[in-house]
């Protein structure tokens, strides 16, 4: 048996450390025999060498080409006996193999070629059917099947009064200003309160934070109702005499808490509650909860539209806000139930701490106090901007904010209120934004055929230069002044309904394009950013319209968004047209 020895220096000797290599190949046998009889011990003695210059040697063996097997471990004592045996012909140390370090994990050392042979058939190999499959199966089936159903219970409440509070408002008077004033200032409340609301989601525990808000937005909800009310039961005024009335300003600012608290509980469910259910492991089932949340959205959104459609073109708006004010009152202990449900079909998922920085936070380099509110959110819009800029994607992220200038050619408050204005019923303007809402349900399944036939940056330039297209006929019509006739008003509606598939579209698209090109740990940042960025196109637009209130200018805010529509589609196809070499690595797929 081949014995090699290598010799190191070393002080003291020690106990040197044995490895076991991998098993040789199967044409060798994968024995190995681990005990070294007497004969066997390595003795330096008939060397020529003088004995005392190993004084301070340790030495190392290694053993190759030979047959070892598992049948006998020699152990202490036996080793002992065999060193008092050798001592006096061997000055030097001797190795010996001590049991517990060839030990094994299951206590006992298989022999012959068991242990290869039980290793790799122990290893189980899903194919590619079992893995999808796996990752099909959310993490807490039970518990996101609750979560849908409190989403589907807070979303129907919120569209309704999203569709109830400009249709109500815009039957007081004339004109755009009461309307265009508190969404400028709900979406001023947004991008100045949106960082500080997200520190108080990650600061408390799950479902404490999301009860209060949720207890938060029924009370303004239920507190602008009362003021619309009160508003509806005294003589009108002239517009800028309304936004001065104390009865507008309460209105002003529980509109503006009520959106920051529907934002900041969408971000929750959205971002945090459906990856702990689903699995952030489990890519499928994730985003197939992400599409059911968007479709329970937008189906909230037909709904709470053609009901509050429907009352108002059968009752007075005193009675339909009554009648909002009680839904808004059934089902806040009905949401706090659901939430309840959630976490105990998940066995408590949703109790699990946050990773938080207890005493300061570093953001680039600036070190802040937590209990200073505002110093957090001022360092985190700086933050924000500077990675926003920063981003790879950032044209495809600009064109989604540009779409946001269009606060006019699409289902809002300002469209609300002008077809209010225009005499249309009530039904009708409901079926307008519930058939908007509609083309967004169909966007979510056209999108995904556009991207496996175009790939995913030509499906995005799809989207935005069909809705151009159809927005530029749509604006041609209204200057053509024959929207005081019915055929061409509808006609009218009806290339802005279908102008949501492209909008929708890119919706879906563009979201996709950011996840592929930002880093996943700067995601929730640079998309926070961006929801802030999007607000404050939206407040320039209200801004003007503040200016251009009366409703005999609707055509000047229909050209701006047009312009704004056409901008995001010059935009995204020049990006497109003149790759960089990062564009080419992160969509290679694309591009071959």
């Amino acid at each position: 048996m081949p014995v090699s020895v290598a010799v190191s220096v070393a002080s003291p000797p020690s106990l040197p450390r044995v490895a076991r290599s991998p098993p040789p190949p199967p044409r060798h046998s994968a024995r190995v025999r681990h005990r070294l009889a007497s004969c066997r011990w390595v003795n330096f003695s008939s060397h020529p060498l003088d004995s005392g210059r190993f004084e301070h040697l340790s030495s190392r063996c290694s053993i190759t080409n030979t047959d070892v097997q598992y049948d006998h471990v020699a152990t202490d004592d036996e080793a002992l006996s065999e060193k008092s045996v050798i001592e006096a012909e061997c000055p030097v140390p001797v190795v010996h193999l001590k049991p517990e370090i060839l030990e094994s994990d299951s206590s006992s050392l298989l022999t012959e070629r068991d242990f290869v042979d039980n290793l790799l058939t122990a290893l189980p190999v899903l194919s590619v059917e079992e893995q999808n499959a796996l990752a099909a199966i959310p993490a807490h089936p039970a518990g996101l099947y609750a979560m849908y159903a409190s989403c589907l219970t807070g979303n129907l409440v919120e569209q309704l009064w999203n569709f109830a509070w400009p249709s109500a408002i815009a039957l007081l008077h004339p004109s755009l200003l009461p309307v265009a004033v508190m969404g400028f200032i709900a979406k001023l409340a947004i991008i100045a309160g949106g960082p500080l609301v997200g520190k108080l989601m990650d600061s408390f525990p799950r479902l404490p934070a999301y009860n209060f808000l949720n207890t938060l937005q029924a009370a303004a909800q239920l507190l602008s109702a009362a003021m619309i009310i009160r508003a509806h039961s005294i003589p009108s005024t002239s517009a800028s005499a309304v936004i001065l009335r104390p009865w507008f300003i309460v209105l002003v600012l529980a509109g503006a808490v009520e959106r920051l608290c529907g934002i900041a509980l969408g971000v929750a469910m959205e971002r945090d509650w459906v990856v702990l259910l689903a699995g952030v492991n489990r890519p499928i089932a994730l985003a197939q909860a992400n599409a059911i949340i968007n479709r329970i959205d937008l189906l909230c959104e037909i709904a709470g539209a053609s009901l509050f459609g429907i009352l108002l073109a059968k009752y007075d708006p005193v009675t339909c806000l009554k009648s909002a004010a009680g839904l808004m009152i059934c089902s806040l202990p009905v949401t706090v139930f659901l939430t309840w449900l959630t976490n105990k079909l998940s066995t408590g998922v949703l109790d699990r701490p946050k990773s938080l920085h207890n005493c300061c936070k570093s953001c680039n380099g600036v070190t802040v106090n937590e209990n200073d509110s505002i110093g957090v959110g001022v360092d985190a819009i700086k933050l924000g901007w500077k990675e926003y800029i920063q981003q790879p994607v950032l044209p495809a992220s600009l064109a989604y904010v540009l779409l946001y200038f269009n606060v006019v050619l699409a289902p809002g408050s300002l469209m609300t209120a002008f077809l209010t204005q225009r005499g249309l019923n009530p039904s009708v303007i409901g079926g307008f934004s519930g058939l908007c809402a509609v083309m967004g349900v169909a966007a979510t399944f056209v999108s995904a055929n556009l991207v496996n036939r175009l790939g995913i940056l030509k499906a995005g330039a799809a989207g935005l230069i069909f809705q151009a297209s159809l927005l530029t006929i749509a604006v041609a019509v209204y200057w053509s002044g024959s929207l005081s006739q019915q055929y061409p008003l509808l006609f009218f509606l009806s290339l802005i309904v279908l102008s949501r598939l492209g909008h929708m579209s890119y919706d879906v698209v563009g979201a996709q394009i950011l996840q592929t090109g930002i880093p996943s740990s700067k995601a929730n940042l640079i998309g926070t950013t961006e929801v802030s960025v999007a607000s404050l196109a939206e407040s320039v637009m209200l801004g003007v319209a503040i200016v251009v209130n009366d409703s005999s200018h609707f055509g000047i805010l229909a050209m701006l968004s047009l312009v704004s529509v056409v901008g995001a589609a010059w935009m995204f196809c020049r990006w497109l047209l003149n790759p960089t070499d990062e564009q080419r690595s992160l969509f290679a797929f694309d591009f071959q």
